[in-house]
């Protein structure tokens, strides 16, 4: 593969204009939308606008500039994108906040049950949540690791399994629907983190029956540092599950002011309190990205852009692939081996490609399909091909 016959790939891409859509720093290669995502052009512009409404309208923004709906109108928006019908998703809060409302709910929907199985090495957050929701129920953790099927962990003690759909490390896909219908069969109830999924693989929540979902809208969705978080309920628990942070916003009639907490009715409950309008302009506007492009074309993209990375850095370079070769059980990500990763990560950086390192030997390289091209890929392999032979 020649430079030349990976810009041809991009006159042929269908989705290579809406690289358009995003500022690109001048030569950066960026393969690093799996920790934080480029800045959508619009976000300025959306940004701007809250800001004249917070300047101008004051306290009437809340209704009068739709602020106090918008945790609502957003999680309809990502609810699209993973597979949810309307009314079971919000965004709110943090990644580890919702996690831990997913599992304190799901544990307390039946309390006769105090184990809480959990992947090990899992991403850090869903590890301590889950220790933490452990103890508070009086149960403990149970581990499994990763591509092991949990059927034989799984008995009449397990409350709650938590699962990545996308494991941080190696980018390796757990299949979310026949280890969700596992988990239903032992009574238990399913979690999953979509942090490395959401924005860049097809994902069908109500069809898979899924109990909880939670993830970030930094990475792939682009909503920028610091981005809310998202929950999803699935709709046949919203009427019991309850929300084990109860705030003001997810009264039933919170300008009623009343002594008692009454949950809303819906999704609503699950808001604990006053959200970052101004942060959620932003994820508005990278939202808008998403508009008329179908995630099989994505999913297309990304397992064309890993593929040809994998090709060439063997190609190239001949580095452990840690990731799955298999497209089908890979994520928009590819991790390589190094024993010195984080040295030669360093040396990436200063000759212009960035992507990420994990302890102890893995560097990180994520493509998202919305703006990385595939002279991108010809370039990190040549960058990276560099700094090794250097």
């Amino acid at each position: 593969m020649t430079r030349e016959q990976a810009a041809a790939l991009n006159r042929v891409d269908p989705l290579a204009s809406v690289r358009d859509r995003f500022v690109i720093p001048q030569g950066l290669v960026y393969l690093d939308g799996n920790s934080l995502g480029l800045m959508p052009r619009g976000a300025p512009e959306r940004a701007e606008e809250i800001l004249g409404q917070w300047s101008q309208r004051l306290i009437r923004g809340w209704m009068e500039g739709g602020w106090w709906e918008l945790p609502l109108l957003l999680g309809d928006r990502i609810g699209s994108l993973i597979g949810a019908e309307p009314g079971q998703v919000v965004v709110c809060d943090t990644t580890t906040t919702n996690l831990y409302k997913a599992l304190l709910a799901a544990a307390d929907l039946d309390p006769g049950r105090t184990v809480i199985v959990i992947e090990e090495g899992a991403f850090p957050t869903d590890r301590y949540v889950a220790e933490s929701v452990a103890r508070r129920i009086g149960g403990r953790t149970r581990v499994t690791s990763r591509g092991r099927s949990v059927d034989d962990l799984l008995d009449d003690e397990v409350a709650v399994v938590v699962m990545n759909h996308v494991d941080f490390r190696t980018a390796e896909i757990a299949e979310m629907g026949s280890t969700t219908e596992t988990i239903h069969g032992s009574g238990a109830l399913a979690v999953w983190d979509l942090s490395h999924s959401a924005g860049v693989l097809p994902i069908s929540l109500d069809h898979w029956d899924v109990d909880f979902a939670v993830g970030c809208t930094y990475k792939y969705l682009n909503g920028g540092p610091g981005a809310p978080a998202y929950l999803y309920v699935n709709r046949m628990h919203l009427d019991r599950a309850a929300n084990p942070i109860p705030g003001w916003i997810g009264h039933a009639e919170p300008f009623l002011m009343e002594e008692g907490y009454r949950p809303a009715p819906g999704i609503r409950r699950f808001i604990t309190g006053t959200q970052p309008i101004v942060s959620m302009s932003l994820l508005d506007a990278a939202l808008d990205v998403y508009d008329g492009i179908g995630m099989s074309e994505l999913r297309a993209k990304s397992v064309a852009l890993t593929g040809l990375f994998i090709d060439l850095v063997d190609e190239r370079l001949g580095l452990e692939v840690a990731s799955p070769r298999d497209p089908q059980r890979r994520g928009s990500q590819v991790s390589l081996r190094h024993p010195d990763a984080a040295g030669v990560y360093e040396r990436l950086v200063a000759a212009g490609l960035q992507g990420d390192v994990r302890p102890p030997d893995l560097l990180r390289f994520g493509f998202a399909p919305l703006y990385v091209s595939f002279t991108d890929v010809w370039d990190a392999v040549d960058v990276l091909a560099g700094v090794l032979e250097a």
